[in-house]
């Protein structure tokens, strides 16, 4: 409890840090800039400094007004509310700040909006790979570590400690993705994480994960900051590669330059003495849930060290709102993924994902509610029951169908067990209102690894995969997982976040070329990447109908078609050889003679029946 009690200290006096006699300035303004020709003409600029609450604020520029000044309790802010009509050419406006017989300015820039390509969504023709960039490449090791920062250090063979992985190493690695499959890459948080070393659990560890922010409009220096961003987001553009951005609404970093002196005391939830959430979902849902439970689980601190974000508050809101918005235009991202999703304020994700969605129709939103049921699953997307509350996100994180396809191959085959459970999660589909939206997976960042969790089965881990590439939804890939990469998170999640080999200066091995993956790990990386790129030069796979048939004795069969294409998948995940009668599957093999073996080439001649040997998966392509 010590160190619960030292961080509520420690944020009381955040709050009591409020200028007194200073000479008012103006020492930041945010968002650093915006831009004309926004559908939404509202902006609302943070004014940050001493005393800069207590100045009284105009401007003078064509087709910009200044509608409304906010004052809240802390006098080194004030919160200016701006109209930017249509007409608003680009150019750099003067906020003018009086007060005590000072007159105080600030250049503001008004940008023209650029076309580059941006916002362009995700959908299933896609397949997301999944990596952090700490761990993944280091392409400037001259980014490794900086003195002037909260943690000064970094150690590649300290697995707590940053490796010095960055945005340029990612980029450095195009023609990888590009040959494995992808087509969208999601990278965890890109920005600043300017924390310091928290102990947990007795190890003092870094933030390398990136979801502590700490300066909403920067990106971590360590990475290679903003500049390198877009230089990535070019590249990958360029290379017919999309970029997910992964948000954090519901909580910053301790070390956040705002929390320093804070806004208001309801700029964060406040709790008498520390409380966690509680991590439970049901109470969000369960109609007869103690009013207490629920607000333990959206209220509560996620961690001590990342302070919970209040978005009942209209500046907070304001804040975070205009900040994805900011980073859509500025970076050029395609998609959105939200970290956390099932703690924060439910209206105040909708309305974020309408103001994203109004300025980007096309982006995705697929947020992380980590829960084991459909009707939980389906209360935080789209969906077709009638919850209190209605939730407007696109997608999802499908971790119902993930937990299934897991179960699917550790369990033997049963009434509800083995591979009916994946059956029976994708048959409850009806709930949603577009279950193609949910992006399916394997595995995380936060969970074992795949191949360790399936005993290193290679087998299953070719059925895994190929559930993956073939079922519905968007799938998206973790790091490493196409060479074999395992462990469980024991003794932490260092160890399912190890270095990509190759990645970093003095690698014994260099695993993004064929020369360097062996055995197994080449044979992986050559499934993932005949099956990704069928995939993906296949509408009727990844964006046809499905029509999936009841498992028999451990066997799994479904259709993925098209008017232009029709493909079979089979799994059997018996030890043994197992004979289809293809005339149960007459309904969509009417008319087909032949069919061809997508993984292997084979050209099957007879569809009366087809021998799938024991732990196998088949993908044919079905001919007249």
């Amino acid at each position: 409890m010590k160190p619960h009690r030292h961080l509520l200290t420690l944020f009381f006096l955040f709050f009591g840090v409020f200028a007194h006699a200073q000479s008012p300035q103006i020492t930041r303004v945010d968002p650093t800039h915006w831009w004309v020709g926004m559908k939404n003409p509202n902006l609302q600029l943070l004014v940050y400094g001493p005393n800069a609450g207590t100045l009284t604020y105009s401007l003078a520029y064509p087709g910009v007004r200044l509608v409304k000044t906010h004052r809240v309790e802390n006098p080194n802010y004030a919160f200016l509310d701006l109209v930017v009509a249509p007409t608003a050419k680009p150019g750099t406006l003067t906020l003018t700040g009086k007060g005590g017989g000072q007159t105080i300015t600030r250049a503001y820039e008004l940008k023209a909006r650029d076309r580059e390509p941006k916002g362009q969504g995700v959908t299933t023709a896609d397949f997301i790979y999944l990596l952090m960039p700490d761990r993944f490449a280091n392409g400037d090791e001259s980014n490794d570590k900086f003195p002037d920062l909260a943690d000064t250090q970094s150690d590649r063979f300290n697995p707590f400690l940053r490796h010095g992985g960055d945005l340029q190493g990612v980029g450095q690695h195009l023609d990888y993705f590009k040959e494995l499959g992808v087509t969208a890459l999601w990278l965890t948080p890109v920005i600043e994480n300017n924390q310091p070393l928290t102990n947990e659990g007795g190890t003092f560890r870094s933030a390398y994960h990136g979801y502590g922010f700490t300066d909403h409009y920067q990106v971590d220096k360590r990475l290679g900051g903003n500049a390198a961003y877009k230089t990535l987001v070019k590249q990958a553009h360029a290379q017919g590669l999309k970029i997910v951005q992964d948000a954090v609404y519901n909580h910053a970093g301790i070390n956040h330059w705002l929390l320093k002196d804070a806004p208001s005391k309801d700029w964060l939830h406040q709790w008498p003495t520390y409380t966690n959430t509680s991590y439970k979902y049901q109470p969000i849902t369960d109609p007869h849930a103690a009013a207490i439970d629920r607000k333990v689980t959206l209220d509560g601190w996620f961690v001590p060290f990342l302070p919970d974000l209040n978005q009942s508050n209209p500046f907070v809101a304001n804040y975070l709102i205009q900040h994805a918005i900011w980073s859509v235009e500025e970076f050029a991202v395609d998609a959105w993924r939200v970290d956390t999703y099932m703690y924060n304020d439910q209206p105040f994700m909708n309305r974020c994902n309408a103001a994203l969605l109004a300025e980007y129709p096309k982006i995705h939103i697929f947020g992380e509610s980590w829960v084991n049921n459909v009707v939980d699953q389906s209360y935080y997307v789209r969906n077709k029951i009638a919850f209190p509350f209605k939730s407007n996100q696109p997608g999802g994180l499908d971790f119902v169908v993930q937990t299934a396809m897991l179960d699917a191959l550790r369990q033997n085959f049963g009434w509800d067990d083995g591979v009916n459970r994946l059956y029976a999660a994708l048959a409850q589909d009806a709930v949603y209102e577009d279950p193609t939206k949910l992006v399916t997976f394997l595995e995380n960042h936060d969970t074992d690894r795949f191949f360790s969790v399936i005993g290193e089965d290679f087998d299953k881990y070719k059925i895994g995969a190929t559930w993956l590439l073939t079922t519905r939804g968007i799938p998206h890939w973790y790091y490493g997982t196409e060479i074999l990469m395992k462990n469980f998170k024991n003794p932490s999640d260092a160890e399912v976040r190890r270095d990509f080999p190759g990645g970093f200066p003095g690698d014994r091995d260099n695993k993004f070329t064929a020369a360097g993956r062996q055995g197994r790990e080449a044979e992986a990386f050559e499934y993932v990447k005949k099956l990704a790129n069928y995939r993906k030069a296949t509408p009727a796979l990844h964006s046809g109908k499905l029509m999936q048939y009841l498992p028999q004795n451990g066997t799994y069969v479904y259709f993925r078609y098209d008017a232009a294409k029709t493909v079979m998948v089979a799994t059997n995940t018996n030890a043994d050889e197992i004979s289809l009668d293809m005339g149960r599957f007459s309904e969509r093999t009417n008319g087909f003679t032949r069919a061809l073996n997508v993984m292997t080439g084979e050209t099957l001649s007879d569809l009366k029946t087809v021998k799938l040997p024991g732990k196998s998966a088949v993908v044919l392509e079905l001919t007249r």
